[in-house]
């Protein structure tokens, strides 16, 4: 059996929720331990895939190229940035035309403005293009992840839940108000293709 540590499993969630994820921790005081970002829901992320329209791109970067993309999904916008340690991210962001759907992997990254507000982002592992099936699918299966770990944060009482309740101040209707949203907004989309008159 193999020592080398396993990759996380990158969990769903809706632009809205993982930009109020501001709070990360530690699970050890290895130096190499993995940093979660702590969904409000009750899940810990180290890794997360989401899918949207990449809506605008810009090489932000001084002496090296440094992309910053815009990703939005129905619920809001996700900020991705990726420069040369992430190359294929960047390569990806570099080559492709908004607008276009696509989904990423990638890891949550938080940081601390002048004002003391913390913003929210994703180191993006991989930019894959996908098509509008793809984007929906992303919605309907996120949507249900989500409405899971609403379900759970208040019968499961896990150890997750009860630190989200302690940081946060979000109501958990906010989340499962943005299913709804998410999903009524997938609707009318598939309605509208379906009768372009």
């Amino acid at each position: 059996m193999s020592d080398a540590p396993s990759r996380e499993v990158a969990r769903r969630a809706f632009a809205t929720e993982f930009n109020d994820a501001s709070y990360t921790f530690k699970e050890s005081d290895d130096e190499r331990a993995p940093v979660y970002a702590l969904l409000p829901t009750g899940e810990r992320v180290n890794r997360v895939f989401f899918a949207g329209t990449l809506t605008e791109k810009e090489d932000i970067g001084e002496d090296n190229e440094y992309w910053r993309g815009r990703i939005v999904d129905p619920t809001g916008t996700f900020f991705v940035y990726a420069g040369q340690y992430q190359p294929d991210a960047a390569a990806m962001l570099r080559d492709l035309e908004p607008p276009a759907y696509v989904s990423v992997v990638g890891k949550p990254r938080t940081y601390e403005t002048d004002e003391g507000d913390v913003n929210v982002s994703v180191r993006p592992e991989s930019i894959t293009v996908v098509d509008a099936d793809v984007r929906d699918r992303w919605v309907v299966e996120t949507a249900q992840r989500t409405l899971d770990r609403i379900e759970n944060f208040d019968t499961d009482a896990s150890e997750y839940a009860a630190m989200a309740d302690e940081e946060y101040e979000f109501p958990i209707e906010n989340y499962r108000r943005e299913v709804v949203t998410a999903l009524e907004d997938l609707e009318d989309e598939q309605e509208a293709a379906a009768d372009p008159a």
